[in-house]
Order: structure tokens, then sequence, then C-alpha cells
């Protein structure tokens, strides 16, 4: 009895070594096929495991190298935008006075688009009744920030195409209101 046991736990070794191997070699596999095949002048058959695991460590490192680099030059160019930022933003807002208000006609739906800063409150119930009082239904609106400013756009819909929207007193009434 003693005898099965010890032979049958030394089938289970092998079993488990063998196992084990298979896993490896699979493994090993995989990581080759990971490998640009420019690193390789022999064919990968030619290379021992020991030359394909010292390959990929080495690929791994320059792709690391090459990662830290990237992201030197990404906080180089984030410090060089940041020095430059304060003078941007100053010719930005020569070229883009806020309140802005754009009024899209395409027929029967109107897109408004308000550029505000955050400084600025108006009372956006007040920018629908303008719409609304002017022939138009609102049908989405929306706003989202964008540092220091916020845009909002508002979808409407002529309510009677036969009488339509006049675009230009929408707009001179939101000017009004707004600014």
């Amino acid at each position: 009895m003693k005898k099965r046991t010890s032979e049958s736990s030394r089938l289970d070794r092998k079993t488990v070594e063998r196992n084990r191997r298979i896993h490896m070699k699979d493994l090993c596999l995989k990581l080759a096929s990971l490998l640009p095949p420019h690193l390789f002048k022999p064919s990968k058959d030619m290379l021992s495991q020991q030359d394909q695991l010292e390959l990929a460590a080495c690929y791994i490192k320059q792709l690391r190298e090459r990662v830290e680099g990237l992201k030197r030059v990404k906080e180089e160019q984030a410090i060089t935008t940041t020095r430059t930022s304060s003078s941007a933003k100053t010719s930005m807002m020569i070229g883009l006075r806020l309140p802005v208000v754009e009024l899209r006609d395409f027929g029967s739906t109107i897109e408004v688009v308000l550029i505000s800063g955050l400084n600025k409150n108006f009372m956006f119930y007040e920018v629908i009744n303008v719409l609304s009082d002017e022939g138009a239904e609102v049908i989405s609106a929306s706003y989202s920030t964008v540092g220091d400013k916020v845009f909002h756009t508002i979808h409407a819909q002529v309510r009677i195409s036969r009488v339509g929207v006049e675009t230009s007193r929408v707009c001179e009434r939101l000017q009004e209101l707004i600014c």
C-alpha cells in the first residue's frame, strides 16, 4: 500500500512539473510574439528561450526609457505653455469680448450660442423667454464650463413655420439681456 502512494505522488509531481513547463513555454511564446520582428535578426526558432527573454528585457527597458523621455518633453512643454499662457489669454481676450451671442438660422430651427465669463450672471430662463416671445419653442438647452468661460447652447424650433422668427430681433434682444 505504501509503495503505491509513493508511486502516485511521484507521478503527480511529474505531471505538475510537465504542466508547469508547458505553461512557461506558452508564456515565453506569447512574450516573443509581442516583440517587434526587427529585433530578431535570425529567425525566432534559432534563438534559445534565454536569448528571447534577454531580448524582451532589453526591449522593455528601451520602451521604459522612451516613455520617461516623452514624459520629460511633455512636462517641459507644459511649463513653456504655462509661461506663455498669460500673454496668450490676453491676446485671446482682445479678439473675443465677452459675452458673445451667436445665432444660427436653419430655417425651421435656430441655434443660439452664448459665451459668457464666470462672473457675468444672467438668468437662463430670461433667454428662453426671449426665444418664446419671438415665436420659437426651445427643444434642448445645454451648457459647459471651459476655463473661465461658460458656453450655453440652445436649440429652438419655430412654432409657426409660415410666420418664422425674426433672428435679427432675437439677437438684438439677447444682446441687451446679456450685456
